[in-house]
């Protein structure tokens, strides 16, 4: 091993907006990191001094043009060897910390993966296609960036490089209520109604509806869902619901002429 791999530093990057109640809890799981960046969309809360005060570095950037552009623009603050991504609602667990500082000395084509455990409405869930849920996190800095998508963005895996998991769990605490649940998801329908919208796609009523009942069977049989009690039962209905809203969405657009940006 090499004493440049030995020597890596790593950078945590959280991509924020009005996070406060979040922010100190997300932050003080990432004292394993040598810089922790929290690049913001346009707080109207006391992020910022929040972030300060915890020695953390904060950069915003107020021209909002999708996930995957922020991020981007977020990665060009990077200076550090590698980059972890994280949100401001997850936590990075110390089994999940230890596997990292490992990785970071191993070599500089590899990305890697972690099993993100989701607390929802009073349980971490262990079926509902919840768990594990891989979400590819730490890169080389320069290997690669994510992809220009307005949601749902993807790090793009260059071509020759490896992917490999961590060990440990990324917890995250999605939902704090059913309205919070309704408002994210109102807010992820609108941008994937854009993005189709821009790409000239179309979308019917029928279209919702059998991908709406696709969703909630996959979810709570396919996926076992039920074993996750009531929570599993009702977050299968709500993503099934929140399915047949975004395509609702675009259907609206070409079928209600008042309909404006």
């Amino acid at each position: 091993m090499s004493e440049m791999n030995q020597q890596a530093t790593v950078t945590a990057i959280i991509i924020a907006k009005n996070e406060s109640l979040n922010l100190k809890d997300c932050i003080d799981s990432l004292t394993w990191a040598d810089t922790v960046i929290v690049f913001d969309s346009g707080s109207t809360d006391n992020s910022q001094e929040i972030v300060e005060q915890l020695g953390a570095e904060f950069h915003q950037n107020v021209d909002w043009q999708g996930f995957g552009n922020q991020r981007q623009l977020a990665q060009q603050k990077i200076s550090t060897d590698w980059c972890f991504w994280i949100d401001a609602d997850e936590r990075v667990t110390p089994e999940l910390a230890s596997s990292i500082q490992k990785a970071i000395k191993s070599d500089n084509k590899t990305i890697y993966s972690v099993a993100r455990r989701s607390w929802v409405f009073g349980r971490f869930l262990s079926h509902s296609g919840w768990y594990p849920d891989k979400v590819l996190r730490l890169h080389p800095t320069q290997l690669t960036r994510y992809n220009d998508a307005l949601v749902h963005e993807k790090l793009v895996i260059p071509e020759k490089s490896n992917v490999k998991h961590l060990s440990g769990d990324l917890l995250h605490y999605t939902y704090d209520s059913i309205h919070h649940y309704l408002v994210k998801s109102a807010g992820y329908a609108k941008a994937w109604a854009d993005q189709r919208e821009a790409k000239g796609k179309r979308a019917t009523l029928g279209q919702g509806i059998t991908h709406a009942i696709g969703c909630f069977a996959k979810m709570y049989l396919l996926k076992r869902g039920f074993l996750d009690g009531k929570a599993g039962f009702l977050i299968a209905i709500l993503s099934a619901h929140s399915t047949f809203v975004k395509y609702a969405d675009l259907w609206a657009r070409e079928n209600d002429s008042h309909y404006k940006k």
